[in-house]
This record gives C-alpha cells, structure tokens and sequence, in this order.
C-alpha cells in the first residue's frame, strides 16, 4: 500500500472513531496517529521512485533544486521559511509535509513542476511523479545577518536531523531514535513519514513527526530556537511494537577519521579529521566524563552505566583552522552538539560506539542512552530532552579542563605506548590519579605518571606509559587530577585501548 495513502486511511480512520484532534485546525493528533498504527502491521515503503527521480547519480540529484515560490524559502511565520526537499538517490520513501499557513493547514502534493532540474543530467521531464513524495525539509531563518535566510536546521533521511548556530557550518546530526546500533544483528532504522510544520512565533518555530519502522511506532515534537547556539526542546514518545532491549534515546551521530590520539588512520596533509573527537558526560553522581573518541581497528562498544544523567554530548573541541589546516572543509566551525535529558530517566547507560573508517565520508561515532529496562511491546515510553548546539567548550568556566589527548608508541621500550593529556591551570599541589581495568589488568602495566607545568603559561601535562603485555586486549584507562585534600579538581579523563587485529598496538 502507498505510504501516503495508508496515512490518510488511518487519519480518517481517527477522525471517524472521535479520538482527539489537535487544538489548531481541528487536524488528528499525531501522537494519537502513532498510538493508533502500533496496534498495526507495518507497511513497508516500495523504495520505488518514478522519474524523474529514479536511478540518480550523486551530482544529478545536487542537480534537483527547489524553486523559490513553489518549493524554497516558503514564509512559514514568524522569522522563518522552509524549503521542501526532492527524493532520490539515498531518499527514496515519501515524506508528507503539512504547513500551517494563515491558521490554516495545508498538504502541499509533490510535482516535478516545484523543482528546477539541470539541464546537464535531465532532458525531458514528465509533469507527475507518481508515489513520490518529499525526502524531508529544510528550515531558514536570519541566523548571521538580518536580510540573509540561513539554513538553520535539515530533517532528511530515515529520522536523521541536524542544526547549527551563528558561524557554523554542519557536521554531526541527530536521529529521533536508534535501534540495535552496534549489535550484532542488523541496525533497524525508524524513519519520519509524515512532517506538521506549526507556523513561527517569533524566533522559535514548532514541527511534529510521525515515526514507523517494523519494530515501534513513535511521535516526535520538537521546538527550535535559533541563535548564537540553536537550542531544540524534544519530546519523543515510543510505541513498541516488539520488545526492544537495543533502543537508543537522543542519539547522535558523527565522524572521527584521524587526530593525535590515532594519527595513523588516514595518510593526508591535514593534521586532525573529524567532525567530533570528545564524548563529553555529567553524570548523575556529579561526575564530569570526559572520553577521547577514536577511530578504531574493530566496531568499539563502551557503556557507562548512570542514574539519571545530567547531560552528554559529542564535542569538538579543536577550534582553530591550524587544528585542521582544511580550507574547504571547515571542521574549527563544525557544532558540538549535547543533551540535556528533561525529568528522570531512570537507570540506563551512556553508550558509544565506534566503527572503523577509512574515509571522512561515512559517520562512524554514535552516542545515545540506553535505558536499563527493555521497552516493552504495547507499552508507551516518553522521553524530553534539549539539544544544544554550540561552539562552547563542554568545560568551559571550570578549573583543569582538559585541553588535548595524545599517544604514541615508546620507541625505547617496544611494547609501550605513551599518552599525555594536558589541562589547563597549574600543577602546584595536584597529583595524577591513575588506574587500568579491564580483563586481565593489572596495576603494573601502567607506570611513569607525572604531572609537571608547560612553558609559557600553557597549562599542565599528565604523562603516563601503558605495557599492555601479550595476553590483553581491551583496558580502560582512567585519569583524574587530585588536590591535597584528594578531592577531584578536573573531569575523569577515560581511555580504551584495544590491540589492532595484526597484534600490534
């Protein structure tokens, strides 16, 4: 059945069986739409497109641009415009678009005529396109100058999304939830099918989303606040369809191919690549986390159990174009992006997950909650939280934040590995706090710690030497900067080291 068609159905179904409208419009309530299609089989999209915008290479779909008037910068009230964006390529499923314009909602139908097609990779094209529907949308508002409609946030592809601030360009994104991601069995991806875009207010705008895939049902809303950092109020309500022990909440998704913690990944000119290289964490135990993220030889898996986190994120923290010496790129100007979880969430986990990569073209770092229960099938699960996207570095304002990660080989004692992490302040009266763990750790496969000043007021260095041994495979490091009275002055620096499939570190 056409996905579109199948929404209708269950919408005149809703208004037929009197269940709640929406306060605006008198349209049905999404969320009770969501509640209403886990009681149902999913009906899997064709993955069928018509031409124009089937068998589309990457340049002919760059070539597919929205007209302004019919499809681009469409006033959507208050200071924003929206643009409607095509299928093809990797986003073959139809995606409904409701606006409120005027008070009223409208759904606007999807016709090659809205769209401007080069030349170079069309000749004729047909009038209608049949079972094709938008790939998603693109919001606009005057983010770095008043007279100038900035891109400020994409939703496109599965529930894939992503936002920037003043002088940023894109780099990670967001989903509305994640599903097995990192297991052993194939990652499921829920996808939004149907987007409501609420008119602006001011300078913050509104938009609702349906979620399906095989395993739930969901409801996404969200709240945009643009500016110097774009904030995102989310809620996020799940109706499982079957168990899920494998749920990932808030997730985040980025790439890290090289940097100083692991050089070697990539042979090129630019010292660091990545759009991320720290998983940042505020506990529920008032712990300040701070994990270096890497680009691994094997998928890398680590959990860092909680009770209700304060927050986590993924950050970039190089922030001069020396950092990346990348003038097209622009990775100094790429957000972090962190999460503040609204209420209690329970016991769960903090996971990451690295992926080995041998290019800068594929994410390869993911981060989300995991909550400890599984969620059910039948049940009903909500979750609020607020993105935040920013510049701003995760400690800033805080005394012996962590400046930079590095490691390399000893090559005085084969076997050993360096790594030296600098903070910022003073090392008078601070001591390294330093231990390994792991299966089959030890304490003596970790010595040297030192913590000594760096010239020309450059902050402090903690150095230490790792001899893994032959029989290890996988540690945990841990670092934190102690004062007198062995209380903690900087965040816990946290490290897993895993031996490289040939044996070698």
């Amino acid at each position: 059945m056409d996905r579109r068609l199948f929404l209708g159905t269950a919408l005149a179904g809703m208004v037929a069986r009197g269940l709640p409208l929406a306060a605006q419009g008198g349209v049905p309530s999404l969320r009770e739409v969501a509640r209403a299609m886990s009681a149902e089989a999913y009906v899997a999209p064709s993955g069928v497109l018509p031409a124009p915008f089937a068998g589309l290479n990457y340049d002919a779909f760059r070539g597919i641009r929205p007209i302004v008037g019919q499809a681009a910068m469409l006033p959507q009230g208050g200071s924003f415009a929206v643009d409607l964006l095509p299928p093809g390529l990797y986003f073959p499923d139809p995606v409904t678009v409701e606006r409120q314009v005027a008070g009223a909602w409208a759904d606007l139908p999807l016709t090659p005529s809205l769209f401007d097609f080069d030349a170079r990779y069309f000749d004729a094209v047909p009038s209608e396109a049949p079972g094709a529907g938008f790939s998603g949308l693109r919001l606009r508002y005057p983010l770095n100058a008043a007279d100038v409609m900035d891109e400020v946030a994409v939703f496109q592809g599965a529930s894939y999304f992503r936002a920037i601030g003043q002088a940023m360009a894109y780099g990670l994104s967001a989903r509305a939830v994640a599903l097995g991601t990192g297991g052993a069995a194939p990652e499921e991806f829920p996808r939004f099918t149907h987007m409501r875009v609420h008119e602006g207010v001011g300078d913050s705008i509104r938009m609702e989303a349906l979620i399906d895939s095989p395993s739930l049902s969901g409801y996404f809303d969200l709240v945009l606040h643009p500016g110097v950092d774009t904030g995102m109020d989310i809620s996020v309500t799940l109706f499982p369809r079957a168990r899920l022990d494998t749920i990932g909440i808030a997730p985040l998704t980025s790439m890290y191919l090289k940097g100083p913690m692991r050089d070697a990944a990539s042979d090129d000119f630019r010292p660091r690549v990545h759009d991320s290289d720290v998983l940042f964490m505020e506990n529920g135990a008032a712990e300040r986390l701070w994990r270096p993220i890497g680009n691994p030889a094997a998928v890398e898996t680590s959990a860092f159990g909680d009770v209700n986190p304060v927050s986590f994120g993924l950050f970039q923290t190089a922030r001069t174009y020396e950092d990346f010496e990348d003038s097209e790129a622009r990775y100094e100007a790429r957000p972090s992006a962190v999460i503040h979880p609204q209420g209690e969430w329970g016991a769960g986990a903090v996971m990451l997950v690295e992926i080995p990569t041998g290019t800068e073209f594929l994410d390869n770092i993911v981060a989300f909650w995991r909550p400890e229960a599984a969620l059910e099938a039948g049940g009903e699960y909500q979750f609020d939280y607020r993105i935040d996207w920013t510049l701003t570095d995760p400690d800033a304002g805080r005394t012996a934040r962590v400046l930079q990660s590095r490691s390399g080989r000893e090559h005085e004692y084969p076997g050993t590995r360096r790594f030296v992490v600098d903070f910022e302040g003073q090392s008078q009266g601070l001591t390294p706090d330093l231990s390994v763990s792991g299966e089959g750790a030890s304490p003596e496969m970790v010595a040297g710690a030192a913590l000594f000043d760096l010239p020309e007021g450059r902050g402090q260095r903690a150095t230490f030497l790792l001899t893994p041994g032959e029989e290890a495979r996988a540690l945990e490091l841990r670092l934190v900067l102690r004062d007198a009275a062995g209380m903690a002055v900087s965040p816990v620096w946290l490290h897993r080291w895993t031996r490289k499939r040939d044996g070698r570190e």
